[in-house]
């Protein structure tokens, strides 16, 4: 029988990532984003040309699911999936407001 704690250790919220790249491209200008985890790097596409321009992202910690799989979206695979909220309809991302080591598991 599995307990809350259990389910909790096995839920794997996101990591934290340095977007190494970001540019706007894919069919619905959204931003690809290059992003190093520390023992691996990650490329996403998500919509977030609303609020962010892509040299407001890079050099920042952002969090992304990494346990998701691929899938193609406006031609590019993306191995990974920015966390974010929304706020009037777009997506605001979340980040990390301190360094801590690139891909740490966050709980």
């Amino acid at each position: 029988m599995s307990t809350p704690s259990d389910a909790f250790h096995q839920l794997d919220c996101g990591r934290p990532g340095d977007p190494l790249r970001a540019e706007r491209g894919g069919a619905q200008a959204g931003l690809q984003l290059w992003i190093d985890f520390g023992r691996w790097r990650a490329h996403l596409e998500r919509q977030l040309t609303a609020l962010y321009q892509p040299s407001d992202l890079e050099g920042r910690l952002v969090v992304a699911a990494v346990n998701l799989g691929s899938r193609t979206i406006a031609g590019f695979t993306s191995d990974a999936s920015c966390s974010g909220g929304r706020r009037r309809g777009r997506v605001v991302l979340l980040s990390v407001d301190q360094d801590v080591p690139l891909g740490q598991r966050i709980y």
